[in-house]
């Protein structure tokens, strides 16, 4: 589940100047058993993702999947992350087409050539896992099927950029890269975020940014790093249900998360599935 962007401009420019080893207040590190709680968390979050992917298929509805998410999570011994989170009112979101994050499950239906985006979250022993999939339901155009690879990539890339002593820009320049180079535009108004006894900690993770800029990466930070792309701008409307976020040109988007450790040997993914 995505984080607003208010505070990233504020965020690059109070961390620029600080030493290598300063930590801003807010942003925590996590102790070996947090860190296990978290896999615990992540792990439950990645097998409920998987289960979804194997059940969706045209003419099923988007509550279809938020229960069986809901009986999912709590089969694997966690607890939904997001349901009442801020009022939210489902396990999971589901997000389709122009929808770019925080979609509400309903009657709305899966169609043939409709890009789904599953946002999944997931609590254990008090600690969080967060993490999200795009998919192409049925066929889709080359350039939608780009899109969603392309974004996958994007997180993968940015992924690979979190590792200690790098910085928050480098990640989102990594990130930025690959979907530019693609002709794909990156949401600036939505970002990734710090993760662990909270949904949301610090520090803001922007998909976009300057290299060798904002705070640098420590041993034992937990972020959610999640790209969000669109095939038009980046710009973005909230819909009347104060959730649903979508492209501001109705173009399509795709959406991709996971929680990662900074661990002192590069960067471990907390949400990773067993068939990827």
């Amino acid at each position: 589940m995505s984080r607003s962007n208010t505070a990233v401009k504020r965020l690059f420019k109070r961390d620029d100047a600080r030493p290598a080893a300063a930590r801003p207040v807010g942003v925590t590190l996590k102790s070996a058993r947090e860190l296990q709680a978290m896999r615990q968390a992540g792990r439950v979050v990645g097998k409920t993702i998987s289960s979804l992917l194997a059940a969706v298929k045209p003419g099923m509805s988007t509550r279809d999947l938020d229960e069986l998410a809901a009986a999912e999570i709590k089969r694997l011994g966690g607890q939904p992350a997001f349901l009442g989170y801020r009022g939210f009112p489902a396990t999971i979101c589901t997000s389709l087409n122009e929808e770019i994050v925080h979609g509400i499950p309903g009657k709305r239906l899966v169609r043939e050539g409709d890009v789904l985006k599953l946002d999944v979250g997931a609590v254990v022993d008090g600690f969080y896992g967060d993490s999200a999939v795009s998919v192409c339901v049925g066929e889709a155009p080359p350039r939608v099927r780009e899109l969603v690879e392309t974004t996958r990539l994007a997180l993968e890339a940015g992924v690979k950029a979190a590792r200690p002593g790098a910085r928050l820009g480098d990640v989102g320049y990594a990130v930025q890269s690959v979907a530019e180079a693609h002709g794909f535009s990156v949401v600036r108004e939505y970002v990734g975020h710090g993760i662990g006894r909270a949904l949301h900690e610090d520090p803001n993770v922007p998909n976009f940014g300057t290299p060798g800029q904002g705070l640098v990466l420590q041993p034992s930070m937990t972020i959610a790093i999640e790209p969000m792309l669109n095939i038009g701008g980046w710009e973005t409307r909230l819909l009347g249900d104060n959730w649903t976020v979508v492209t501001k040109d109705g173009s399509l988007s795709a959406h991709f998360e996971h929680t990662v450790h900074i661990s002192p040997e590069g960067p471990q993914v907390l949400t990773a599935r067993e068939e990827v």
